[in-house]
């Protein structure tokens, strides 16, 4: 084979990388793949990495040591991610989107790849140092956006379900109230998706007074395992005390006005 110039040894490398977020390479690897020192690949990736982000296209993270390697991690200039999210909330805006009993549609957003992996890579960059083992949400609505945090951090995705699926083995299942509509609801998780010990991110699509968040954590505390954080695109304003402390949210909504036909939502 050809030995590779430096233009083409950073173009491989990038695709490498940017197909693969959150996932870490070690030197050998490109090393190996191209018949290249250890210095020439270093200064590649050191390159690579200053372009991504002076053209805001994310980073990449450098692990020095044994167990030391390079990762891509989707991030967005602020201005950019400022843009995404007053874009989704000017959609988002529209009244027409108003439901019986104040709630917005919002399935045609979250299921928008360009919406999703936009708002994902942005809450992946919120809890990247938290490195947890698996991010973790409940079906359905919220499942696309947790999938995609999950791609972006490289960690499997566990969801939880309304109804246990044979398919899934045994299940520990817990009785919770959801915030919105006060109803007794059911959430299961298989027993061999998670183990104790673990870490876990959790990610929804909306909360409100919080309760399906809070019984995402006290599942885990059934299997003995550490929530790192929590994340959702979308939190009212209202009730203002949730049920769950310290979680991150993207988009804040303060009214669905439903006689005056309007909603008021912005990004946090």
């Amino acid at each position: 084979m050809e030995k590779a110039d430096r233009k083409t040894r950073i173009a491989v490398v990038a695709s490498v990388l940017i197909k693969n977020p959150g996932r870490s390479y070690s030197l050998k690897v490109f090393c190996d793949m191209f018949g290249a020192a250890k210095s020439t690949m270093s200064e590649d990736i050191a390159i690579l990495r200053n372009m991504l982000k002076t053209y805001g296209q994310g980073d990449i993270e450098v692990t020095l040591g044994a167990g030391g390697g390079v990762k891509y991690v989707p991030l967005l200039l602020p201005e950019d991610k400022t843009g995404m999210l007053f874009d989704v909330a000017r959609r988002l805006s529209d009244p027409s989107r108003i439901l019986p009993g104040g709630y917005i549609y919002t399935v045609d957003i979250f299921s928008n790849p360009a919406y999703v992996c936009a708002m994902a890579d942005i809450l992946a960059g919120m809890f990247n140092k938290t490195n947890p083992d698996f991010v973790a949400t409940v079906e359905t609505k919220g499942v696309a956006l947790a999938f995609s945090v999950a791609r972006a951090l490289s960690k499997p995705l566990v969801i939880a379900r309304r109804d246990a699926k044979i398919t899934e083995g045994s299940v520990v299942t817990i009785n919770y109230l959801a915030g919105s509509s006060s109803r007794m609801r059911t959430m299961s998780i298989s027993k061999r998706a998670v183990s104790p010990g673990q870490k876990a991110l959790l990610i929804d699509d909306f909360i409100a007074g919080g309760g399906t968040v809070h019984a995402l954590c006290e599942m885990m505390k059934e299997f003995s395992i550490t929530v790192v954080g929590s994340g959702v695109a979308i939190a009212t304003a209202l009730p203002e005390k949730k049920r769950v402390d310290n979680y991150k949210a993207l988009l804040r909504l303060e009214e669905v006005d439903m006689a005056g036909e309007r909603i008021v939502i912005h990004p946090v």
